[in-house]
């Protein structure tokens, strides 16, 4: 059991150390996404691509490791969470004690990334809403009202107010 013990929790740090680069890149792309550098932000976006890959495979190993922790102590692998391992490991204090200091540090890395995420959304939202504020400002300029000019012959000559060349076409 020990072993099974000592596996698990060395896939819980690999799994902590990926969340902690995770935590540092998308601490890099707050300052990113307030200058608006898309291609940073791409590239951002396609190293933390790479770090939930190797997140998903350690997921997949804690998984088995939880499996076969289940079936050595005869429980439910649906009703064996962390925190209830934890507190079955009182018999074994080294072990309770590894497991619940990586659970902890888990638990720390991924309450400050959600914290830096829900900022990060937050700017993004924003920076959405100008790009389509500044859309509607375009077409509104497009559609501008005519001017109420007429000629001799009492036809409406009016111009269209607003710049009418070099207008941009959201549809091309």
């Amino acid at each position: 059991m020990a072993s099974l013990i000592e596996n698990l929790v060395s896939v819980l740090e690999q799994e902590n150390s990926e969340y902690e680069i995770l935590l540092e890149l998308s601490r890099k792309k707050t300052p990113v996404i307030v200058k608006g550098d898309i291609v940073r932000l791409q590239e951002i976006t396609d190293e933390e691509q790479n770090i939930i890959d190797r997140i998903y495979h350690l997921e997949k190993k804690r998984e088995e490791h939880i499996h076969d922790i289940a079936d050595v102590i005869n429980r439910d692998v649906g009703q064996l969470k962390l925190e209830n391992l934890i507190q079955m490991l009182d018999k074994s204090p080294r072990e309770q004690r590894m497991l619940a200091e990586v659970h902890d540090k888990l638990h720390v890395t991924i309450s400050q990334m959600q914290s830096i995420n829900a900022q990060n959304r937050e700017l993004l939202t924003g920076a959405l809403e100008m790009v389509e504020f500044d859309l509607n400002l375009f077409q509104s300029m497009r559609r501008a009202p005519e001017t109420a000019n007429y000629n001799k012959g009492a036809y409406n000559a009016g111009n269209i107010m607003g710049v009418d060349a070099g207008r941009f076409d959201a549809k091309q």
